[in-house]
């Protein structure tokens, strides 16, 4: 029974991370009009493929977003001030 409970809380996590990602993405992708039509279904198939791997593909996102900002500390704080 524990097992069922955690499998289902599991997936509904899974599922709403990936629905919520998927909308922030689906927005961007939408909003760029400079886009042929091979490009914008090229984009549609990554971005499926992104939403599926998410778990994968965020953390690396997050620690290249890291890099930048050891990168660019300075600017950034400069920006900040």
């Amino acid at each position: 029974m524990l097992h069922l409970l955690m499998s289902f809380v599991s997936i509904t996590l899974y599922l709403s991370f990936a629905s919520c990602l998927l909308n922030q993405w689906l927005f961007f992708l939408l909003n760029d009009r400079d886009m042929s039509r091979k490009q914008r279904l090229l984009s549609k198939i990554i971005l499926a493929l992104i939403t599926i791997f998410w778990p994968i593909i965020v953390p690396f996102a997050y620690l290249e977003l890291l890099k930048f900002h050891r990168k660019y500390n300075e600017e950034i704080d400069l920006l900040r001030d």
